[in-house]
């Protein structure tokens, strides 16, 4: 089986990460709804994972240091979600809407 895996070329996770990385900056600068950027941002972030580790598994010295980042990469991104979603109900309490582009508090 770890054959089979150690022949997937660092091309092909390239290309998945990248693939995911667009479709994620797509959505965060395009979608007007406040959770759909969130999620954008995830998939942007979960493509920054997926190079970590292809990096640490074809790069010049093969460890674990791409899979540590990794972990490092995803509790962030856990504390990110429960900070944008309380601020999120927040502003949805306050203002009833969760659309980027009227949540305008800042600038009076």
């Amino acid at each position: 089986m770890s054959e089979a895996l150690s022949q997937v070329p660092l091309t092909s996770y390239l290309l998945v990460g990248l693939i995911l990385f667009s479709v994620g900056l797509y959505g965060a600068l395009t979608k007007r709804n406040a959770v759909i950027v969130l999620l954008s941002i995830e998939l942007m972030l979960n493509a920054v994972n997926i190079n970590l580790v292809a990096f640490a598994k074809h790069g010049l010295y093969p460890g674990i240091t791409g899979q540590i980042f990794s972990l490092f990469t995803i509790t962030i991104a856990a504390a990110e979600v429960a900070v944008g979603v309380a601020i999120l109900m927040a502003l949805y309490r306050n203002r009833g809407t969760v659309q980027v582009d009227k949540m305008d508090l800042m600038k009076r």
